[in-house]
C-alpha cells in the first residue's frame, strides 16, 4: 500500500465504510496478522457494518496477534468464511471496548461464538449453568461469566435478540452466576453448608427479569436451621455463606470483578441483619415495612440456594405486596414516592441522565409499579415483575390505555436499549448519555442509525423522553376518563371500584365524587367533552399534585360550568401550554384564589398571558377604577364596579404568588422569597389605595359634585402604609383635611366627617367580594378622637399630647389617595415627630421597650403558641419590626436611608450604615419574610386570616406546599420555622432590648 493512488483510493473507501481515522485504519490493515485477509472486500464490507469499525478492526488486529499460527489460520478463515461468526465477533469488537480487551487476554473465547444451533440463538438459565460449571474460583467464574456474556452481546449487536430478551438473558446468566457463587462459598465452607438452609431472593432488575449490562445486583437472603440444628448457629453459617458469595461477586480480581451483590433492600437496610429466617421476615413486613418496600417486592424471585424455603418465602410475601395500598400510609407514602427525586443529580447531568432525569426509565417502572399495586390486589394477570409484561398485562386488563401503553413500549425499549450499548462499551455502570462526539456516534450506529448518527440518536432520544414526560402523569388518568366516558364499546376499560382504588391511592379523598365530576366534564361527544377528555388527565396529575386534589378537580368543574359555553375557554386550556397547569395550581392550592375566581371566572383569561400575572402600577390601577366610578349611575353602583376591579387584580395577585411558590413544568419555583413578598404587599397595597380613592371619588361625587368643600387626603399607616398588606389585612389609616378658600370650619369639617363615613358605608355594604376594612384606630386620641383632623389640629395634638408610641406609629405613614399636596404637607409635618433630631432619649427607649414587654405578654391569644404565632410570637414579625424601627427612630435623623416605610428596605439601610451587622440582618430578614409568608399562605388556603399555623392536617399540608415543603413533611415546616425564629429572637433579644 506504498503507491499513492492506491493508498488515496483506500483512504477514500476506509472514509466512505464509516472509519474516522482512516490512516490509523490503513496501518492496522497492515499488520501482519491481517495480511491473509486484508485485501478481502467482505472483511472491510462487515468492519464498515459495526458500531464504531476503528474499534472493530483494533480489537481485531489484537485478537489476532494473540492467537498462535495454527490457531490465526482458523480464525480468519472462519471469519472470512462464515457470515455468523464475522457478524458476531465484529459486531461485538465494534460496540465493546471491554469484551475486545477480554478476548485479547482469552483469545480462545472467539469459538463461543462460532455455535449457531436453537439453543444457542436463545439459551436460558440452564445453558449459562453449563457454562460456568467449571468455575471452581472467583478468577474463572469471572472468565466463564465474561465468555457467557460475549454470546449475549453477540446476540444482542446482531439484532439477533431484542432488548427484552437481552435483559431476560443477563438475568439468567447473573442467576446462574449466584448459583455458581454460591456453590463456590458452599465448598469453601462445607460445615456452614450443611449447618444452614440458605434461599437468595433476587430484587430489582434481577428479580424482574430485565437486568442491564452493568448493574448492581439486589439480593435478599433468607435463612434457616435443618431439622435438629440450632436456629442460631444456623443463621450464623448463613450468613458467613451468604458474606461469602457476594465477595466471590464483588471483588476485584486480576479479572476485574463481576457486579457489586447489593443487599441494602433487606428489612432495616444495613442496619439489619444480612440473613433473617422467614418467619423474622414477616414479622418485619407487617409491622414496620414502608410502601417503597412492597413495591420493591413486586419484583423479588427465588434464584439460587435451597429452593424450598425461596418458594416459602415467595409465597408468604406476595399476599403482604398485594394488600399493600389497602395499607394506613399508602396514599401520602404514593405521593412522596410519585414526586420526581432528581435533586441529588449534578444539574449538569440532569438533561444527560437516561434512568432518573425527566422522561427516563424511572418514570415508566414508577407508573407501571404503581399501578400494579393499586389493581393488583384484585387482578392477579398483574402480578408480574418484569415492566414491559406488566404494562402489557396493565394494557389488556383496561387499566392502561391501549395507545399509551403502545407509545411508553416503545419508549422504554428504545430508551433500555440506549441504556445496554452505552454500559456495553466499557461495562460500566452508568446511565449518563456521553457527550463526546466520538461516543455518541458508536452510540448512534450500534442503535441502527447510520445517515447521521450523532443527529438522529438526540431527536429519537427526545422525542422518545418527551413522550414518556407526556404519559407518566396521563395513563394514570386516562383510563378513569375511558371509564366514565365509555366512548369505545367493546374496549377494557377500569371498572368503577377500580377506577374509585385509583383515584383513592392518588391523593383523592372521595373517589366517589371525583367520580362523578369526571363524568359531568367528559362524559357525551360533543366538541367540549373531547377537549375536556384531552385536557384531564393531565389536570388530575396537576391536581394529584396538590395537598387537597378534591378541591381541584371541584373547582374546575365549577369553572368549566360557568365558562364551558364560552368559545375562548377550553381552547385556552387546549393551546396555551402554561394556561391549564396555572389555572390547576391556583384552583388546588387553597380557597381564596379559587373563590375570588368563581365571582369573575372570566378572570382565567389571565392564566395564558405571558404577562398577565404581573401586578399592574398603581397609577394604572387607579386610572381604572376611577374611570369605572365615573361611569356608574350612583355611589353605590361606583363602589361595586372598584370593587369589581379590587376582586380582579386580587386574583391576579393571588395566581401569581401561588405559581411563583408552587413552580410549574417549565419554570421553577421563585428561588427569592423575599421578592415574592415584596411583590405581593406592594399589589395589595397598591390595590387596597386604588380603592379607597374609587370610594372616595364616589362618595364626594354623589354628594357634592366634582368638589368637595375642603381638601381631603387619606394617610396609610401601619402595614398600609408600609406596602407590606397581607392578603387578609384591614386598611389602617388617617384622614386630614383642609377647607377650601372661604369655606366656613364646621361646614368644612362636617363635609369631610360625612364622606368618611360615607366610604366606609360605602366599602362595607353587602357583597360577595373580599371586605375592605377600613381602621382608623390608631389616629390621635384612638377611638375616643374624630375621625378626621385639620394639619393644624394634627400639629397641636402632637405638640403637646403625642406619645412614644404614636411617633412609631408614623413610622410607616404614606400618603394613599386623595389630595396629594395636603398629604405630602402632612408627611413634612410628622417627619420630626419619627425622626426625632439627636434621636430618641433614654427615657423614650426604656417605654418602648416597655411597651413591647407588656404587648408579648398580654396581647398574644390565649391557647397559642408563641413559637408558631407570625406576628406575636417569639421572632416573629412584631419583634423584628419594632427591632427595625427603633433604628428608625434612633438613627434616622443622621442616616437618610431609614427614612422609609417599608421594613426590608430599613432593615437593609441599618445594615449598610454599619448599625446591624451582616449575619443579624439577615437573619432578622429570613424571619420577617418567612413569617409574612406563613399569614399569606394561611389565607390563601383558608380564605380567611389567621396568624397561626392551621391545625387541620390538609390545610397545614397545604401551607406547606406552598412554602416547598413536600407531602407528609408538615413537621419539618414546623420545626424550621421554629428555629429560624428562635435565631431572630436571639438577635431581638440583643438589638432591642439590650441583653
Amino acid at each position: 500500500m506504498t503507491v499513492p493512488g492506491r493508498r488515496s483510493s483506500t483512504f477514500i473507501r476506509l472514509l466512505r465504510s464509516g472509519f474516522t481515522d482512516p490512516s490509523g485504519a490503513a496501518r492496522l490493515l497492515d499488520a501482519d496478522a491481517l495480511s491473509a485477509v486484508r485485501a478481502d472486500p467482505v472483511l472491510l464490507d462487515a468492519l464498515g457494518a459495526t458500531a464504531d469499525p476503528d474499534l472493530a478492526l483494533l480489537g481485531l488486529v489484537r485478537l489476532a496477534e494473540a492467537q498462535r499460527p495454527e490457531e490465526l489460520r482458523v480464525l480468519l478463515d472462519t471469519l472470512v468464511s462464515a457470515k455468523p461468526l464475522r457478524d458476531r465477533l465484529l459486531g461485538v469488537l465494534g460496540a465493546s471496548e471491554a469484551l475486545g480487551d477480554h478476548l485479547a487476554r482469552h483469545p480462545q473465547d472467539w469459538q463461543a461464538l462460532v455455535t449457531y444451533e436453537a439453543a444457542d440463538l436463545h439459551p436460558g438459565l440452564a445453558e449459562f449453568e453449563r457454562g460456568l460449571a467449571d468455575a471452581h474460583d472467583p478468577v474463572q467464574l469471572r472468565v466463564s461469566y465474561r465468555r457467557c456474556l460475549l454470546s449475549i452481546a453477540a446476540r444482542d449487536v446482531c439484532g439477533t435478540t431484542d432488548v427484552q430478551q437481552v435483559a431476560a438473558e443477563l438475568a439468567d446468566l447473573a442467576t446462574a452466576t449466584l448459583r455458581a457463587a454460591l456453590r463456590i462459598a458452599s465448598a469453601a465452607a462445607p460445615e456452614d453448608a450443611a449447618r444452614c438452609r440458605l434461599a437468595v431472593i433476587a430484587m430489582g432488575k434481577c428479580g424482574g427479569n430485565e437486568l442491564n449490562y452493568v448493574s448492581d445486583v439486589d439480593v435478599i437472603f433468607v435463612g434457616d436451621s435443618p431439622d435438629g440444628e440450632d436456629e442460631g448457629r444456623a443463621l450464623q453459617a448463613a450468613t458467613r455463606l451468604a458474606s461469602h458469595l457476594m465477595r466471590i461477586c464483588s471483588e476485584t480480581t486480576v479479572e476485574g470483578a463481576i457486579w457489586p451483590v447489593d443487599a441494602n433492600l433487606r428489612p432495616e437496610g444495613r442496619n439489619g441483619p444480612l440473613v433473617r429466617t422467614l418467619a423474622s421476615h414477616l414479622a418485619y413486613y407487617q409491622r414496620w415495612a414502608k410502601t417503597w418496600e412492597f413495591q420493591a417486592l413486586l419484583k423479588a424471585r427465588a434464584v439460587a440456594g435451597d429452593e424450598t424455603l425461596g418458594a416459602e418465602y415467595i409465597d408468604a410475601i406476595s399476599p403482604l405486596v398485594w394488600q399493600a395500598a389497602e395499607r394506613e400510609n399508602f396514599v401520602p407514602d404514593v405521593q412522596k414516592m410519585r414526586r420526581r427525586v432528581v435533586d441529588n443529580i449534578p444539574a449538569a447531568q440532569v438533561d444527560r441522565e437516561l434512568k432518573l432525569g425527566p422522561g427516563g426509565l424511572r418514570d415508566v417502572e414508577f407508573a407501571v409499579q404503581l399501578l400494579q399495586l393499586v389493581h393488583g390486589r384484585t387482578d392477579a394477570t398483574l402480578h408480574s415483575g418484569t415492566t414491559l409484561d406488566a404494562l402489557h398485562a396493565l394494557a389488556a386488563g383496561g387499566y392502561v390505555g391501549r395507545a399509551d401503553a403502545a407509545q411508553l413500549h416503545d419508549a422504554y425499549r428504545f430508551l433500555r436499549a440506549m441504556e445496554h450499548r452505552i454500559q456495553l462499551y466499557r461495562l460500566r455502570r452508568t446511565h449518563l448519555v456521553p457527550e463526546d462526539e466520538n461516543d455518541l456516534r458508536r452510540l448512534g450506529r450500534s442503535m441502527g442509525l447510520r445517515t447521521e448518527p450523532v443527529a438522529e440518536l438526540n431527536k429519537a432520544w427526545r422525542r422518545h423522553a418527551s413522550v414518556v414526560r407526556r404519559l407518566h402523569e396521563k395513563i394514570f388518568y386516562r383510563p378513569l376518563l375511558d371509564a366514565v366516558a365509555q366512548l369505545a364499546p367493546g374496549e377494557a376499560r377500569l371498572s368503577p371500584r377500580a377506577a374509585g382504588q385509583r383515584l383513592e391511592a392518588l391523593g383523592y379523598a372521595d373517589p366517589a365524587a371525583a367520580l362523578r365530576h369526571l363524568e359531568a366534564l367528559a362524559s357525551g361527544v360533543s366538541r367540549k367533552a373531547a377537549i375536556q377528555r384531552t385536557l384531564l388527565p393531565v389536570m388530575l396529575g396537576w391536581f394529584a399534585d396538590s395537598a387537597d386534589p378534591d378541591a381541584g378537580l371541584l373547582n374546575f368543574r365549577k369553572v368549566s360550568d360557568a365558562l364551558g359555553k364560552t368559545p375562548w375557554y377550553l381552547r385556552l386550556l387546549r393551546d396555551e401550554g402554561a394556561a391549564a397547569e396555572n389555572l390547576a395550581r391556583v384552583l388546588s392550592a387553597g380557597r381564596l384564589a379559587p373563590d375570588l375566581l368563581m365571582r369573575a371566572p372570566e378572570a382565567v383569561a389571565l392564566l395564558g398571558d405571558p404577562e398577565g400575572l404581573q401586578p399592574r402600577t398603581h397609577e394604572a390601577l387607579e386610572q381604572e377604577v376611577l374611570a369605572a366610578v365615573n361611569r356608574a349611575e350612583n355611589a353605590e353602583a361606583a363602589v361595586a364596579a372598584a370593587r369589581g376591579v379590587r376582586r380582579r387584580e386580587l386574583f391576579r395577585t393571588t395566581a401569581g404568588d401561588i405559581i411563583g411558590s408552587y413552580g410549574t413544568e417549565d419554570n421553577p419555583a421563585e428561588e427569592d422569597h423575599g421578592a415574592l413578598v415584596d411583590r405581593v404587599g406592594s399589589a395589595v397595597s397598591d390595590l387596597t389605595a386604588a380603592t379607597i380613592a374609587g370610594a372616595l371619588r364616589a362618595a364626594v361625587r354623589e354628594q357634592w359634585g366634582d368638589t368637595l368643600p375642603t381638601r381631603f387626603a387619606v394617610i396609610g399607616v401601619g402595614r398600609f402604609g408600609g406596602h407590606e398588606l397581607a392578603y387578609g389585612s384591614d386598611a389602617d389609616v388617617l384622614f386630614v383635611h383642609e377647607p377650601r378658600e372661604g369655606v366656613d370650619e364646621q361646614d368644612a369639617a362636617k363635609a369631610a366627617q360625612a364622606v368618611v363615613s360615607e366610604m366606609r358605608r360605602l366599602l362595607q355594604l353587602p357583597s360577595a367580594d373580599p371586605p375592605l376594612l377600613i381602621d382608623a384606630d390608631l389616629r390621635p386620641e384612638g377611638r375616643s378622637g374624630p375621625l378626621v383632623r385639620t394639619l393644624p389640629s394634627y400639629a397641636a395634638y402632637y405638640r403637646r399630647w403625642s406619645l412614644t408610641w404614636e411617633s412609631q406609629a408614623l413610622l410607616r405613614a404614606a400618603t394613599v389617595a386623595g389630595d396629594q399636596e395636603l398629604g405630602s404637607r402632612f408627611i413634612d409635618l410628622i417627619d420630626p415627630l419619627r425622626y426625632p433630631v439627636e434621636g430618641l432619649g433614654d427615657d423614650a427607649v426604656r417605654e418602648i421597650r416597655r411597651l413591647k414587654a407588656r404587648m408579648e405578654s398580654e396581647r398574644l391569644p390565649r391557647g397559642a403558641d408563641p413559637t408558631l404565632h407570625t406576628k406575636l410570637g417569639r421572632g416573629g414579625l412584631s419583634d423584628v419590626e419594632w427591632t427595625v424601627q427603633l433604628m428608625q427612630m434612633r438613627h434616622a435623623w443622621a442616616e437618610p436611608g431609614l427614612r422609609t416605610t417599608r421594613t426590608r428596605e430599613a432593615l437593609a439601610a441599618s445594615h449598610a450604615a454599619g448599625l446591624i451587622p451582616t449575619e443579624e440582618a439577615q437573619i432578622l430578614d429570613e424571619a420577617w419574610v418567612l413569617a409574612t409568608r406563613v399569614r399569606n399562605a394561611v389565607m390563601l388556603v383558608r380564605g380567611r386570616a389567621g396568624d397561626t399555623f392551621p391545625s387541620e392536617a390538609r390545610e397545614l399540608a397545604a401551607v406547606g406546599r406552598y412554602l416547598g415543603y413536600a407531602e407528609g413533611t408538615a413537621g419539618d415546616m414546623l420545626e424550621d420555622y421554629r428555629r429560624i425564629t428562635r435565631r431572630a429572637r436571639a438577635v431581638v433579644d440583643e438589638l432591642f432590648y439590650g441583653s
